[in-house]
């Protein structure tokens, strides 16, 4: 593997990361995989659990969502008024990853952002198979949208985001609100390195298929997990890029170069755009999937952070 086009920050955050993964049992792709859940999260929990901003208020909350009681993490970075909201769905290939390993990349975009950020832990794949934890995204946003001014939230600004399968959740939650839920008008969606497609034989497939952190045996493994019907797999809510686009909010994308899913995403701007949707997107050179969660050691996981809060502050004005 040549990590000659690597940025050198994201070499050393990766080798970091690798050297307190030592300290864990290596991740085995087989079932059942709460031990594999323990190796692939534990690495991250204490850099997530330090980084990002400190918040006014933070604090866990319990929804009745589909017969079980679903925690969510909430960031406001103010309480003196009604914030706007983003619900950030968080990634991890729908079989791992938690509010917690992502809780330093929510904060971020609170504290760039200034609105507040509610993240569902929805339920894991594959004990809980499409279309379980979109249906659960969805009934969070639905509750945010009704009574979010019970937690400080302004349920008239809402922004849905998220990365890596938590891009595929965001975008197909408002893919299914759109049907159901017609009066409920999002502001914008935040897609960070998301999941769109369940072909696994595009360009970046083919050149970053091993040795970029995400390869194209995890993915195989993680459509398996989350669509075990192969038919699902082609359900526009499941593989959005199959989706007829049209009448979705303003859409910020961030792709990492270095990434089985850089072409997938590359397609999904041109499929937004040629639907009429407006569409903001950076490509982050050097950069492996799953950049964000090393802001505070790379230069370009904190700038895709303050672009996106740029954006958010623009579309929730």
């Amino acid at each position: 593997m040549s990590q000659d086009r690597w940025d050198p920050e994201m070499r050393a955050f990766t080798a970091m990361m690798e050297e307190r993964g030592r300290a864990f049992p290596p991740v085995v792709l087989d079932l059942p995989l709460d031990g594999a859940r323990v190796s692939n999260d534990g690495p991250g929990l204490t850099l997530a659990a330090a980084g990002g901003p400190k918040m006014a208020e933070s604090g866990d909350r319990w929804l009745p969502i589909r017969g079980r009681r679903l925690v969510s993490r909430v960031h406001r970075p103010t309480t003196n008024t009604a914030l706007p909201v983003m619900v950030y769905i968080h990634g991890g290939g729908w079989v791992w990853g938690s509010i917690d390993t992502h809780d330093h990349i929510m904060r971020g975009y609170a504290g760039a952002s200034g609105c507040a950020v509610v993240g569902p832990d929805y339920a894991l794949s594959p004990e809980a198979p499409f279309p379980q934890a979109l249906e659960e995204c969805a009934a969070v946003v639905r509750w945010v949208a009704k009574k979010g001014a019970e937690w400080g939230l302004d349920p008239s600004r809402i922004v849905i985001g998220g990365d890596s399968a938590g891009g595929n959740l965001a975008l197909a939650t408002a893919l299914l609100l759109r049907e159901t839920d017609p009066d409920l008008q999002l502001r914008g969606l935040l897609l960070n390195y998301g999941v769109f497609d369940s072909r696994l034989d595009t360009a970046s497939y083919g050149e970053f298929a091993t040795g970029h952190t995400l390869t194209r045996e995890k993915m195989d493994f993680y459509w398996r997990c989350y669509a075990p019907r192969e038919a699902d797999r082609l359900n526009p809510l499941a593989a959005p890029l199959r989706a007829d686009l049209r009448g979705l909010p303003p859409c910020l994308l961030h792709v990492a170069e270095l990434d089985v899913l850089a072409s997938e995403n590359h397609a999904m701007e041109k499929r937004l755009r040629e639907a009429g949707v407006a569409v903001e997107a950076t490509t982050f050179p050097g950069v492996l999937h799953g950049f964000l969660r090393a802001m505070g050691h790379v230069k370009a996981s904190d700038r895709a952070i303050a672009e996106a809060g740029a954006w958010l502050k623009r579309v929730l004005a």
